[in-house]
């Protein structure tokens, strides 16, 4: 897990994770949103052995096929997004150092796992 700017892009990081899990989990599908589609972060997730699960962008003019039942499953990552953001000083991102803002990501991860 990494930190990047607001202000940036979500392809480009969404790369930098791919790299960085590699192999590791070949095999495993990744059920990205439509901001991960272009070709590049595709490819990189054939490349590393995983199969992109992705909706084309609506304007695309070779459109693909894709696992639709799979891409369903994604919601139970978004309720996960949602329930880190019920903490405030995640949603608001209150700490001065990423150091301490990851530390209480994970601390918030542990309270839901707890509950």
């Amino acid at each position: 897990m990494h930190l990047s700017g607001g202000e940036r892009h979500d392809a480009p990081e969404g790369r930098k994770s791919i790299e960085a899990v590699g192999r590791d989990y070949e095999g495993v599908p990744l059920l990205m949103d439509r901001a991960y589609e272009g070709e590049k972060t595709r490819r990189l997730a054939r490349e590393n052995g995983h199969e992109p699960i992705v909706p084309p962008k609506s304007n695309r003019t070779d459109p693909w096929k894709y696992d639709k039942e799979k891409y369903k499953k994604r919601n139970v990552v978004e309720r996960l997004f949602r329930r880190i953001k019920g903490f405030r000083r995640v949603c608001t991102r209150y700490d001065k150092t990423d150091v301490m803002f990851m530390a209480f990501v994970r601390f918030a991860f542990i309270m839901i796992w707890l509950n």
